[in-house]
C-alpha cells in the first residue's frame, strides 16, 4: 500500500528570527517519517510568507533552491493569518493526500504529527490538535481564551475546546473547505461545519522559540469579534432583548411618573431625565454599530474579491519543471529573491 503525500502547511509574517529554526525542525521531522515509511518521499513543506517585511520570504526562498522538501508561496499582500492558512491549504491540496498546517513559532508540538498520520490512517479526514493545558500562557490570555471557547458554545458556534488551527485535513476535506465562499474567514469554525469524520490528538503548547507573537491583545480581541459575528446572529438577538426591555421599562417608569402627576408628588429635576436620555442614546448607538457590523460583511462578501493573490510559488513552479527541460529562456532563480 503507497505511503501518503504530506504537505505541512506553515504561515508566516516577519518570522525571520525563527524561521530558520523551524525549517531545520521540520526538515528533520519529516525526514523522519520518510525514512520511518510513514508518509511518501514526495511530502514536503509549504511555507507561505503572508507580505511579510524582513527577510521571511528571502529564508524560505533560499531553502527551496538547494532543499527538494521545502517550498514557498509568496502572496502579494498581507493578508492576514487566517487567509494565508487557506491560501498554502488550496495550494498543496493539489498534490498532497493530507496536510498539516502548524504556526511557524513552532508551539505546536510537531511530534504530535505522527499521531495525526496514525489518525489519517485509521479513516479520520480531520485531526484536531488540542491543547491539553495551557501552562505556557500567561493568565489572562489564559482566562480570556477559555471564556471565549465558552462563549462562543454559548452563542451555539460548534468550535472545538483549545484547538487552534494545529489540524490535519484530507485532501477531500481541502476541498470541501474550498466550497466555503465566505470572505470573512474563520476556519477555527468553517472546518467543524464540514462534517467528516474527525477527531482530536492532546498535546501540551510549548514556548515561543523567538521573536515576539502576531497576536498581540488589540488583534486577538479582532479575532473573536470576527468569529462572533462571523459565526452567530445571538448578539442582535440579544440587542432586540435590550431594546424590548427598555420599551417595557420605559413604560412603566411612563405609568408611575403620570401617577405622581396626578398625586401631586412630582418635583422638577434633570437627573432622571438626562439619565434616560444617555441610556436610551447609548443603546441604540450599539445597535446601530452592532448591525452596521453585520451589513459590512454583507457588504465584504457582495464583492467577492479574491481573498489572496499569489506573488511566486515554487511548490508548483518546481512540478511544472520537472516535465521539461529548463532552457536559455527560462528564469533566472536570483530575480524572485
Amino acid at each position: 500500500m503507497s505511503k501518503p503525500i504530506l504537505t505541512i502547511v506553515v504561515p508566516c509574517y516577519n518570522e525571520e528570527e525563527v524561521l530558520e529554526t523551524t525549517i531545520k525542525v521540520l526538515d528533520k521531522k519529516l525526514t523522519q517519517f520518510i525514512n520511518n515509511h510513514i508518509v511518501s518521499e514526495k511530502s514536503n513543506i509549504l511555507f507561505v510568507d503572508d507580505g511579510s517585511k524582513d527577510r521571511t520570504w528571502s529564508i524560505i526562498y533560499k531553502e527551496s533552491l538547494y532543499n527538494s522538501k521545502v517550498n514557498g508561496l509568496k502572496l502579494a499582500r498581507n493578508v492576514g493569518h487566517q487567509h494565508a492558512l487557506y491560501a498554502g491549504l488550496i495550494t498543496a491540496k493539489n498534490s498532497a493526500d493530507c496536510v498539516v498546517s502548524i504556526d511557524a513559532d513552532l508551539q505546536d508540538d510537531v511530534d504530535s504529527i505522527v499521531e495525526f498520520l496514525l489518525k489519517f490512517d485509521e479513516g479520520f479526514d480531520i485531526v484536531y490538535g488540542v491543547r491539553d493545558k495551557r501552562d505556557t500562557d500567561r493568565y489572562f490570555k489564559k482566562t480570556t481564551a477559555e471564556a471565549f471557547y465558552k462563549f462562543m458554545k454559548k452563542l451555539g458556534v460548534n468550535l472545538i475546546y483549545n484547538h487552534a488551527d494545529f489540524r490535519l485535513m484530507s485532501r477531500r476535506a481541502v476541498e470541501e473547505l474550498e466550497k466555503f465562499e465566505e470572505v470573512n474567514l474563520f476556519l477555527r469554525g468553517i472546518v467543524p461545519l464540514i462534517g467528516f469524520p474527525s477527531t482530536s490528538v492532546y498535546y501540551n503548547r510549548k514556548e515561543r522559540l523567538a521573536g515576539e507573537t502576531k497576536y498581540p491583545l488589540r488583534k486577538m480581541l479582532s479575532f473573536a469579534f470576527e468569529g462572533i459575528t462571523s459565526f452567530s446572529i445571538t448578539p442582535i438577538r440579544f440587542v432586540l432583548f435590550l431594546g424590548f426591555l427598555s420599551f417595557f421599562t420605559s413604560i412603566l417608569f411612563g405609568t408611575y411618573f403620570i401617577s405622581l402627576k396626578f398625586l401631586g408628588e412630582t418635583e422638577t429635576g434633570w437627573t432622571s431625565l438626562i439619565t434616560s436620555i444617555w441610556l436610551i442614546g447609548g443603546l441604540q448607538l450599539i445597535a446601530i454599530g452592532l448591525i452596521g457590523e453585520y451589513i459590512g460583511k454583507i457588504y465584504k462578501e457582495s464583492k467577492r474579491r479574491p481573498r489572496y493573490s499569489v506573488d511566486i510559488d515554487t511548490l508548483n513552479l518546481k512540478q511544472s519543471l520537472l516535465g521539461r527541460n529548463i532552457g536559455s529562456n527560462e528564469p533566472d532563480h536570483r530575480e524572485l529573491l
